[in-house]
């Protein structure tokens, strides 16, 4: 596969590479657990600049991010490039306010510590997408996320059904070119692909080399509606990408005792057949046919090197058909 071919959302005009950068390890998720992740300023610049360097060309962002680093991170590292040779999305529906009595910058980026809220109201959506275009420095983003609308279930389905028309309006009015939704289970997600006209779904985590739960349903609406799909958390949080013999994460959470098996069961059979686990974990996700783009994210140099090779290296067919026939992935799921 070739990382850096482009593929079309729709008929929207935006395109991206089929490897992009996630953004939340540029700068640490905010997460119930703590911060996750995170990588410092210089470092978090060099990464999606060799990234560019290397003709990825579809960076993902968030608010959330690091309180609003990523943004800045992103917008400083790709200052010189010409604006229409890359695409860059971002998410509404969580707002930042700086923290009484923290008012100072602490950081390169220049930011004050934030208080991140969520606010599903059209107003809130657009000071969000106002905000984050003021750090990313930048007129415009090609894509605008709904962002973890099922988080931990705080929200009825209703909040964010309401929010989406307000995503809708932007799209129409030409200030983004493609709508979607950012989230981390696919049963409701299912649904508002049923219901409204979204052009890309970035799902994190539900259809991976190990957790294939979206396959039969969402994956399927996905195809018959002509909504592409962005894999987010494609090493679902490090189990996919790590040594399975020390502690490792799964959805940003110690993983449980029988995923690491199964995970372990996966990188036998990828040993036997000479393909590195994280090259087997992209091309897997990359091979459906509703998926444009997968965006792992990288807290290193050298990870992006090597995401950028896992998807050039050679997989063998026969590698596919024993995992299948381990049952180790669905019989139907395609592959390379």
């Amino acid at each position: 596969m070739n990382p850096t071919d482009r593929v079309e959302i729709g008929k929207t005009g935006v395109e991206v590479t089929r490897l992009g950068l996630g953004g939340g390890p540029l700068s640490g998720m905010v997460l119930a657990e703590g911060i996750y992740g995170g990588t410092g300023y210089q470092q978090a610049v060099s990464i999606i600049r060799r990234a560019y360097e290397l003709g990825i060309r579809y960076f993902d962002t968030a608010p959330m991010y690091g309180e609003g680093r990523s943004e800045v991170r992103y917008g400083r590292a790709l200052a010189d490039i010409p604006r229409p040779a890359f695409t860059v999305s971002t998410k509404v529906a969580r707002v930042l306010d700086p923290v009484p009595g923290e008012a100072k910058p602490y950081s390169e980026d220049g930011i004050p510590k934030m208080r991140v809220s969520f606010d599903f109201s059209r107003s809130g959506i657009l000071r969000s997408l106002e905000e984050s275009l003021k750090r990313l420095n930048m007129q415009s983003v090609e894509i605008l996320y709904l962002h973890d609308s099922d988080f931990t279930g705080q929200h009825p389905e209703s909040t964010f059904r309401e929010a989406l028309p307000a995503l809708a309006e932007l799209r129409q009015q030409g200030i983004v070119k493609a709508i979607g939704m950012g989230m981390n289970q696919w049963e409701l997600t299912a649904r508002c692909v049923r219901d409204f006209d979204l052009d890309v779904v970035l799902m994190a985590g539900r259809y991976t080399l190990l957790d294939q739960s979206a396959l039969p349903v969402f994956m399927a609406e996905c195809v018959r509606r002509g909504t592409r799909v962005a894999i987010g958390g494609p090493y679902n949080s490090g189990i996919l990408a790590r040594d399975l013999d020390g502690s490792v994460t799964f959805d940003y959470a110690p993983a449980p005792r029988q995923l690491i098996e199964k995970a372990r069961s996966i990188k036998a059979v990828c040993d036997r057949h000479g393909v590195d686990l994280k090259a087997a974990a992209l091309q897997f996700v990359l091979a459906h046919p509703a998926v444009a783009t997968a965006i792992p994210g990288a807290q290193t140099v050298a990870e992006v090197e090597q995401n950028v090779a896992a998807v050039k290296a050679r997989t063998p067919i026969q590698l596919w058909a024993e995992l299948k026939h381990e049952k180790l992935i669905p019989h139907d799921a395609p592959v390379p």
